[in-house]
């Protein structure tokens, strides 16, 4: 990981590194050891709630003022959209789906392989006072879906996710059991979660037991 903050009129020395594993290293997603691929080989195929890992992602946090031209251009350019700038909203473009977390801070989520290439497309076309950090394996995003998928959540978070109240495209951190998530509402009936590595297994255990009543379909 790194980052970048530019004093004026100072170039910005920072060390950019490839988080992606060379030669024969073994890449796991925090919920490997689950082995949710055999799972879904051999659950049923009908449920109210359907999981899966949306795994080995790119995490890339966005730091940075909206008024710096540089950055919002910057960014527009390299992810083909804009920052959403409306509090508590996300965009999506292809395989790139960006979180609003605070006025001056973003999630931009990019496919695993191409995170190292953002980061420096990003470091080259921006100037001023901003900050990259890839965050990649430090965190991991489970989407829930099917008709029961917001009972679950309800069970799980404070958060008020009536269609008026949450609507799709809203982004909302909260508390989720007794750990923390950044709910995405992905679709009607779809919401991604993204969760802190250290937590995936116990989550993932939260969820199995919530979704118990409704049936749980885990999807490869």
């Amino acid at each position: 990981m790194s980052e970048t903050i530019t004093p004026e009129n100072e170039v910005a020395k920072v060390a950019v590194m490839n988080q992606l594993p060379s030669g024969n290293a073994r890449v796991e997603s925090p919920l490997h050891h689950a082995e949710l691929d055999k799972l879904a080989a051999s659950n049923p195929r009908a449920g109210g709630v359907l999981l899966r890992e949306l795994k080995l992602l790119g995490h890339l946090t966005l730091r940075g003022s909206q008024d710096n031209k540089s950055f919002m251009d910057g960014c527009a350019a390299v992810f083909g959209v804009a920052l959403p700038t409306e509090p508590l909203t996300s965009v999506e473009k292809g395989s790139v789906s960006i979180r609003w977390i605070s006025p001056d801070e973003w999630l931009a989520v990019v496919p695993g392989d191409q995170a190292f290439e953002v980061e420096r497309s990003l470091r080259a076309a921006i100037e001023g006072h901003f900050q990259v950090v890839n965050g990649s394996g430090g965190q991991t995003i489970l989407e829930l879906s099917g008709p029961n998928a917001v009972d679950v959540l309800k069970k799980s978070t404070i958060l008020d996710l009536h269609p008026s109240q949450f609507p799709v495209g809203k982004v909302a951190g909260s508390v989720f059991a007794k750990s923390t998530a950044l709910i995405r509402r992905s679709g009607e009936d779809t919401w991604e979660l993204v969760i802190r590595r250290s937590f995936a297994d116990y989550i993932w255990l939260w969820l199995q037991d919530a979704s118990r009543e409704y049936g749980l379909v885990v999807k490869a």
